[in-house]
């Protein structure tokens, strides 16, 4: 399915991983659209590799949690008011809005009110099914389709109202490449069978604060039982300074790096990883990296969480499951010891540990049942944009 262009098209994203999302999509548009894109709104650095220009720095919206939002309430709205104005100037075929809910829906709202002719789309489903089950109807009111990244979200949204493609979750499309292990060793002077380790703290400061110095005790604890311990961080330049900062004071000296051809390389040279909840666990399974999840939160942010969530676990894997496959140490239970003992029962010998194997074969489990396989879900993300676009 293609389009004749040019076709304007306005994404607003608000984190690493929605430009990431977007990045992909406008790339698969491209290659569709028979004439020029014109692409503006907000995103970061992988949009703007396809032409997108951000009207202010994307890092500005990485915030989650009702207690970190709190002081940052006033520079939000000026930002949402800015977005709105600009899809009411500029009038684009398309407002593509990528996952931070809290910040897009509120755009999507008024620009459906002060301009109603423009086509909104959604991509990355809310997750209803976990909370708050009701928001489905009222999304149905301002978004014109929603694009989902997992198998068992449509029908939810369409019973709702709101029509509703699975298209998959386009994180799979940066599989690490098993040849480059090796040259990533070898590059960084770590030796074939010394254990590695993949730290990743997150992509916003709010997460970065609290994890880090946990992950940092975490990791003394480990070095006194894997001595031979190596580490490799991926971050993203909204946070890389004060990852970089934590990092020395580490017993471990990790290779950081913002450069997402290094980090695929990184991940398949690892052994294991230490990570925020959030998108990355995806991409560590689809990797089959064995790791642990990590995570923490304002109190008064998680005291209102606890009185929302209808699930008993955060981690997609183990929700699929249904099952704690992957340790999830949230909370009062992301202490460094725990960590600590967590991410050793993935490193002990004989290696791969027993622990380790288990989680591949459940990762893999997983993955079959989210039906990750055929075409690229970027691609067939571009194919559904197109599609509403030309049904008018």
């Amino acid at each position: 399915m293609s389009i004749a262009g040019p076709l304007r098209v306005m994404m607003v994203a608000g984190e690493p991983s929605g430009d990431a999302l977007g990045g992909s999509l406008l790339c698969e548009l491209h290659g569709l659209v028979h004439g020029s894109i014109e692409a503006f709104g907000v995103g970061g650095p992988w949009m703007a590799q396809y032409g997108l220009e951000s009207i202010f720095p994307m890092h500005e919206l990485s915030v989650m949690g009702i207690a970190e939002v709190l002081p940052r309430i006033p520079n939000l709205r000026r930002r949402i008011a800015e977005t709105i104005a600009l899809a009411v100037l500029m009038q684009p075929d398309v407002l593509i809005t990528i996952d931070s809910p809290d910040f897009c829906f509120r755009v999507a709202r008024q620009v459906r009110r002060q301009a109603p002719g423009i086509k909104i789309i959604h991509y990355v489903a809310p997750q209803v099914w976990a909370w708050r089950r009701g928001r489905a109807r009222k999304i149905a009111r301002y978004i014109d389709h929603l694009l989902a990244l997992l198998p068992f979200e449509p029908p939810i949204f369409i019973d709702a109202g709101l029509p509703c493609t699975f298209v998959g979750h386009p994180v799979i499309e940066r599989a690490a490449v098993s040849q480059a292990a090796e040259k990533f060793r070898e590059h960084h002077f770590i030796p074939p069978q010394a254990p590695l380790l993949a730290v990743l703290p997150g992509s916003r400061l709010s997460e970065t604060s609290r994890l880090l110095p946990v992950f940092g005790e975490a990791l003394k604890l480990l070095v006194r039982a894997v001595p031979d311990l190596h580490a490799f961080t991926a971050t993203v330049p909204g946070v890389a300074n004060s990852v970089i900062a934590a990092a020395a004071d580490w017993p471990v000296r990790p290779i950081v790096t913002k450069d997402a051809g290094e980090k695929a390389a990184g991940f398949a040279a690892c052994d294991a990883a230490l990570a925020a909840s959030g998108t990355v666990s995806l991409e560590l399974a689809i990797n089959a990296i064995p790791h642990v999840i990590a995570y923490k939160v304002n109190p008064l942010t998680a005291m209102i969480a606890r009185q929302f969530l209808k699930i008993s676990n955060v981690n997609l894997i183990n929700l699929v499951l249904g099952e704690t496959l992957i340790p999830e140490l949230l909370q009062e239970a992301c202490t460094p010891a725990n960590v600590a003992g967590a991410v050793l029962s993935l490193l002990r010998a004989p290696r791969p540990s027993p622990t380790a194997e288990l989680q591949r074969i459940g990762m893999k489990r997983a993955l079959n049942t989210l039906g990750m396989g055929g075409e690229k879900p970027s691609l067939r993300a571009a194919r559904a944009v197109l599609a509403v676009l030309e049904a008018g």
